[in-house]
């Protein structure tokens, strides 16, 4: 009876989307690799397009400024840097041309581990891409992505 009060209750699992912030439930969670993500053209399209980044999207497209070139750069640096699992809301599944179901199973696996367990064919994406493939999705990312939203 003395150790009612003491029972230490575990705490609820909770994540949240790597691309939004938001909190996630086991329901709306997708897990990628990081080279599913670097590899979508809308992905970036949305990404550059953003109210945070559309500014330096302008200045690449309408002056040339490098320092928005590198800025965009930085940006695809910050999404390609880790090989890591991204947990994703399905409310950005439609950025991604993946099958949904592995996607929908990798993060069923994930979530059961607490976040703990990383699926190998998730966490080693990269390592799996040639260079030449890496550099066409940095090229597409930081040159083109965005272009078709500014008035030239």
């Amino acid at each position: 009876m003395f150790g009612l009060f003491n029972k230490k209750t575990k705490k609820k699992f909770k994540a949240s989307c790597d691309l939004s912030g938001s909190i996630l439930d086991r329901e709306s969670a997708y897990l990628l690799s990081t080279a599913q993500v670097i590899s979508s053209k809308k992905f970036w399209d949305s990404k550059m397009t953003e109210p945070e980044t559309m500014t330096y999207t302008e200045a690449h497209f309408k002056s040339g400024d490098q320092t928005a070139t590198n800025i965009r750069n930085m940006i695809f640096k910050k999404y390609s840097a880790q090989d890591k699992a991204w947990v994703i809301s399905d409310a950005h599944l439609h950025l991604f041309d993946i099958d949904e179901s592995n996607a929908k199973e990798l993060a069923n696996q994930w979530w059961d581990s607490e976040g703990t367990e990383m699926p190998g064919e998730v966490s080693s994406s990269l390592t799996a891409m040639d260079d030449q493939e890496f550099e066409n999705y940095k090229n597409y990312a930081v040159n083109e992505a965005g272009r078709r939203m500014v008035q030239l």
